[in-house]
């Protein structure tokens, strides 16, 4: 009996009372008091997301609710209620080896909703028990057909995997929507430090690679400006320069760079050395520190 209808009745029954004590009508009173029982014996509620399998002398009579429904008393009975909203069922296998003889420790979880109250209620004896044992089998079985690295690299389709399992051993049985998620995955802990180990080592080796493909690129461009310096020595000796400048700016010291100017400077005095025995020259020519050439 659902306390709202229990309410309700008490209510009525207390007004026939109060009728027949108080005022003294005795019919009245007894009529009103009588109704209230049969109000509480006969109505029953349902939540908006509850179906009530009522059974009518044994036999399947009906699904009522939600909301208020009738009962004939002695004759009908509600034989269980069915809650229609969508569930969840978490499910795990333990220590269960892969396809390549791995051991590991899986947590799942299965959200299903039940479509078909009476199959559900009059064919099963425990329907959240029994799609929770499917669950579970069908996990178990779905990780032994299946490699490590399947498992850790493909979970949605491991997830595909399992609920067509569970969906096709729980066919007929009333239950619908169903879908899995793989929560967690679980592997022995030697495992677990050689794989990330492996790992680690992958990276490195990208490393390696990735530096030495950078390594090949400078090599390239330094073989390239090689060839404009080669065809080019001024541009080579300004580039000298320029890396001196650079290396050395923030220093504050003088530099001195042997160029060829000390050589062409030679060569012009002693081009200018037979002018100045011929007299052509003035006598305040600017090579008087010249006398250690020798004359002709």
């Amino acid at each position: 009996m659902n306390s709202a209808v229990v309410v309700i009745a008490v209510i009525v029954i207390a007004i026939g009372a109060a009728v027949f004590q108080v005022f003294g009508l005795e019919v009245p009173g007894l009529v009103i008091i009588l109704t209230g029982v049969i109000f509480g014996l006969t109505f029953r509620t349902a939540a908006e997301w509850e179906r009530a399998v009522v059974l009518r002398l044994g036999r399947f009579a009906g699904i009522r609710g939600p909301g208020l429904y009738f009962l004939i008393p002695a004759i009908e009975t509600v034989y269980a209620t069915v809650d229609t909203r969508r569930q969840s069922t978490r499910i795990s296998a333990e220590d269960t080896l892969t396809s390549d003889a791995v051991s590991v420790t899986m947590d799942s979880i299965m959200f299903w909703r039940v479509q078909d109250v009476k199959r559900a209620a009059t064919e099963l004896t425990d329907y959240r028990g029994m799609i929770a044992q499917v669950a579970q089998t069908s996990l178990r079985e779905v990780i032994s057909s299946t490699t490590l690295n399947n498992i850790l690299s493909e979970r949605e389709a491991m997830d595909a995997t399992l609920r067509e399992y569970i969906t096709k051993k729980s066919m007929g049985w009333g239950i619908g929507e169903i879908s899995v998620e793989i929560r967690d995955v679980k592997i022995p802990p030697e495992l677990n430090d050689a794989m990330s180990r492996n790992a680690q080592a992958e990276k490195e080796k990208q490393a390696r690679v990735t530096l030495a493909s950078a390594e090949v690129a400078i090599a390239e461009q330094i073989a390239a400006a090689s060839q404009i310096y080669h065809q080019n020595p001024v541009a080579l000796q300004i580039r000298q320069m320029g890396l001196i400048y650079d290396m050395n700016k923030d220093r504050g010291v003088t530099i001195l760079v042997p160029t060829d100017m000390a050589n062409a400077l030679g060569a012009s005095v002693a081009l200018n050395v037979p002018a100045m025995n011929q007299g052509t020259l003035p006598a305040s020519a600017p090579f008087s520190g010249l006398g250690s050439v020798p004359r002709a």
